[in-house]
């Protein structure tokens, strides 16, 4: 093998080391956005939960590990919601189901544009292990003709 056919084949190899990396970070984020978007379609069916039942109304609250607790409703005025940062406000039901779909909304752009770099970073990849296979039987054809000249 050339020192030219060397040099391409350390150089792929460290690009698809490189790639490899992005497309675990890539898919990490989006096990994140998935995991983000399932609990705030949780949060919004809850919310529409909420608002169709009356004063007083039992439910149970998750406290973790699969367990809840029995509670009664006090108010359905108002609920708290995250704004980010540890920092809570008060809003309507409304107002609280409105910003969780615009979260949702937010989230399926990101989603979407994640899948597109995903995407693109594989057919990278692929291209890559594609020359590095070309490259090892172009290496393979001249050891091979290398081993019958020395015999």
């Amino acid at each position: 093998m050339s020192t030219e056919d060397q040099e391409t084949f350390r150089r792929l190899v460290v690009e698809l080391r490189i790639l490899e990396g992005t497309a675990e970070a890539i898919q990490s984020r989006l096990d994140l956005v998935g995991a983000a978007f399932t609990e705030l379609n949780l949060a919004r069916i809850t919310l529409e939960g909420v608002e169709k039942e009356t004063t007083d109304a039992s439910l149970f609250v998750p406290i973790g590990a699969g367990s809840y607790i029995k509670a009664k409703l006090e108010s359905m005025d108002l609920v708290i919601v995250g704004m980010g940062a540890g920092v809570s406000i008060e809003r309507t039901i409304a107002e609280a189901k409105a910003t969780v779909q615009n979260r949702m909304g937010e989230l399926e752009k990101t989603r979407v544009s994640l899948q597109q770099q995903f995407v693109q970073v594989v057919g990278r990849i692929q291209e890559h292990r594609g020359k590095l296979d070309d490259l090892t039987a172009k290496l393979s054809r001249t050891e091979k003709a290398t081993d019958v000249q020395k015999t």
